[in-house]
C-alpha cells in the first residue's frame, strides 16, 4: 500500500488560535534573572533592564501571549513587593525553586514592558495560595483602571500613567498542589469568590482562567465545570512528558537510550487522550465550547543538568525536545474548538527553553526552531487531513510514524508540517493536495539529526538548525515526499 497524506484544502475545521503558540516565563532558576532580566547596568546589551538578544530572537517566533509570574512561584507572589523604585523593594526567599533570594526587581512594570517590547499580550496569574482577595482584586485594579483611586494613583506615581490593557488572568495555580493542595470542591468555592473581585474596569474586559486539573485528574474537571464553569472563561490543564518516573529519576535531556525516546514519544503523543477526556467533561456543561481549555504548561522534564542547582530545572535540548513540540501542536490544532491557548514551560533557561544563555553567550534551541517554523499556523484555518502512513515499531509496541497537520492562511497559502518520530526510519508518501488545480510553488524547512541527542552547545550554536527542504516532487496537486528519520518539516504551498 501506498502510504499517503490527504489534504483537503477546501475543508476548513477551525480556526487555529494563535495563542496556542503561548510561552510561560517563571520566576524560576534562570529564566527571569540572567535569562531575560539583566538590569540596566549590566554589561550585556539591555533595553530598560531587558537583554536585547533574547529579546530579537523571542521577537521573530512571534510569541502571541506570555504566562507570568508562575507556576507555584504566582502562590507565594505578592505583586506589591515588585513595584516602586527598585533600590527599596522587599527581597524574598523563592522557597520552590532552589531556596534562593531575589530582589524583585523584575514585577509588574517591567513584565509589562517586556510584553510591549515583544509585542505580545500578557498573561498574569494571580495568588489564591497564599494571598488574599483584596491583594487579587487592587493588583487588577492597579493595572487596568484609568479613574481616580488608591492602586490607580499609586501606578501614576510608579511612572504609569494610562493603565495597561490585560486580557488574561490566571485565578491562582496548581491549586491542587504547590497551589494551597485542596480538593477540588474548596477550589471551586475559592475560585468563585476570588474571580467576583477580578473586575472589568473601563472597556478592559478580563479573560478568567481557573485553575484546572494535573494529568488526568477528571474529576478535578467535573467539579470545577459542575460548580463554577459558568464564572469562567477558560479552564487549565497540566501535562509534562517525563520517559521515567517523577520522584526518581525522569531520565536525562542527552544521555539516553533508544527506549526512553520511545517512550517519551508515547508519553507525548498521551496529550491527545488527554484532551479528548477532559474536553468530554468540559462538553457535558459547556456543550457551545465557551470555556477554552487553557493547557498552560506543557513540555519535556528530564532531570537537570549534572552540576546545576536542581531547584532551576535546567535541561538541555536535542532533537528529541523539538520533535514532542511538534507532536503537541500537531495535536492542539486538531483540538482547536476546544483548545485556545496553550503556553510552553519554559521561555528560557528552563526545562524545554526556547534559549539558552551563559552570561553574554546565547544560543538557540531546536524547540525555538520548531516554533519559528510552525508560527506560520498562528490564526489559520485548519484543514481536513487523511493519512495512510505506517507505523513506528519498537520492542512490540507501535505508534503512527509521521504526524501531520495542515493549514490555510488569510491569503490563501497552504501550510504544512509534518514530524517523523521514528528514530531509525525514514519515510516516502505521496501528499495529495484535494481541491487544489496546480500547486505552482512550494518550499520547505526542515530540521533533522544523524543522532538521537543532537543539540546546540554554546560550542557548537547551530548543530540542529532549519535548512531548506528539497526532497519534494510537484506533480500537479500530488506531492512526493521523503522525510529522514528525526526530523520536522513545514511546507508552503501555493496554488497556480
Amino acid at each position: 500500500m501506498t502510504n499517503k497524506v490527504i489534504i483537503n484544502t477546501d475543508v476548513k475545521k477551525g480556526k487555529i488560535n494563535k495563542n496556542i503558540y503561548g510561552h510561560f516565563a517563571e520566576h524560576l532558576g534562570r529564566c527571569i534573572y540572567e535569562g531575560i532580566w539583566v538590569g540596566e547596568e549590566s554589561p550585556i546589551p539591555n533595553t530598560k533592564g531587558i537583554r536585547n538578544d533574547v529579546l530579537e530572537a523571542l521577537k521573530k517566533i512571534n510569541i502571541p501571549v506570555l504566562r507570568w509570574p508562575g507556576g507555584c512561584f504566582a502562590d507565594e507572589y505578592h505583586w506589591k513587593d515588585g513595584i516602586g523604585p527598585r533600590e527599596d523593594r522587599k527581597r524574598m526567599v523563592n522557597t520552590h525553586w532552589g531556596g534562593v533570594v531575589e530582589n524583585n526587581h523584575f514585577g509588574t512594570h517591567e513584565f509589562m514592558l517586556l510584553c510591549e517590547l515583544l509585542g505580545t499580550e500578557p498573561y498574569i496569574c494571580g495568588n489564591v495560595g497564599s494571598g488574599t482577595v483584596q491583594e487579587m482584586s487592587e493588583w487588577v485594579e492597579y493595572m487596568t483602571f484609568e479613574g481616580e483611586s488608591p492602586m490607580a494613583n499609586w501606578r501614576r506615581e510608579n511612572g504609569k500613567d494610562e493603565p495597561w490593557k490585560l486580557t488574561y488572568f490566571g485565578v491562582g495555580n496548581e491549586n491542587w498542589g504547590c497551589g494551597g493542595n485542596m480538593r477540588p470542591e474548596y477550589y471551586a468555592d475559592l475560585y468563585r469568590r476570588y474571580q467576583t473581585y477580578v473586575r472589568n474596569y473601563g472597556d478592559n474586559k478580563i479573560y478568567k482562567i481557573a485553575g484546572g486539573a494535573n494529568v488526568d485528574d477528571y474529576n478535578w474537571t467535573e467539579v470545577l465545570m459542575e460548580n463554577a464553569g459558568h464564572l469562567m472563561d477558560g479552564l487549565s490543564l497540566h501535562y509534562y512528558t517525563i520517559p521515567g518516573d517523577f520522584w526518581t529519576g525522569k531520565g536525562s535531556a542527552l544521555n539516553f537510550p533508544e527506549d526512553e525516546w520511545f517512550i517519551t514519544m508515547k508519553k507525548a503523543i498521551h496529550m491527545d487522550e488527554l484532551i479528548s477526556k477532559h474536553g468530554n467533561i468540559m462538553d457535558k456543561y459547556d456543550p457551545d465550547k465557551r470555556v477554552g481549555m487553557i493547557i498552560d504548561e506543557w513540555g519535556t522534564w528530564f532531570d537537570v543538568e549534572p552540576g546545576t542547582n536542581p531547584g532551576f530545572l535546567y535541561q538541555q535540548n536535542t532533537i528529541r525536545d523539538a520533535i514532542v513540540a511538534a507532536l503537541h501542536f500537531n495535536i492542539f490544532h486538531q483540538h482547536c474548538d476546544r483548545v485556545q491557548m496553550t503556553n510552553i514551560a519554559q521561555t528560557v533557561n528552563v526545562l524545554q527553553a526556547m534559549i539558552l544563555t551563559e552570561g553574554e553567550e546565547m544560543i538557540l534551541t531546536p524547540t525555538y526552531h520548531v516554533f519559528d517554523m510552525y508560527k506560520v499556523h498562528q490564526d489559520a484555518e485548519l484543514l481536513s487531513v487523511d493519512t495512510q502512513i505506517g507505523t513506528y515499531e519498537y520492542n512490540g509496541e507501535t505508534l503512527p510514524q509521521v504526524s501531520v497537520t495542515a493549514s490555510k492562511d488569510g491569503n490563501g497559502n497552504i501550510h504544512v508540517s509534518f514530524c517523523n518520530i521514528d528514530h531509525v526510519n525514514g519515510n516516502s508518501f505521496e501528499l495529495d493536495l484535494r481541491g487544489l488545480s496546480n500547486a505552482a510553488k512550494v518550499s520547505g524547512a526542515i530540521i533533522k539529526a544523524d543522532v538521537m541527542n543532537a543539540h546546540n552547545s554554546f560550542e557548537a550554536p547551530e548543530t540542529v538548525k532549519p535548512v531548506a527542504f528539497e526532497d519534494v516532487e510537484v506533480n500537479g496537486s500530488v506531492l512526493s515526499v521523503s522525510i529522514p528519520p528525526m526530523s520536522v518539516v513545514t511546507l508552503a504551498i501555493t496554488e497556480d
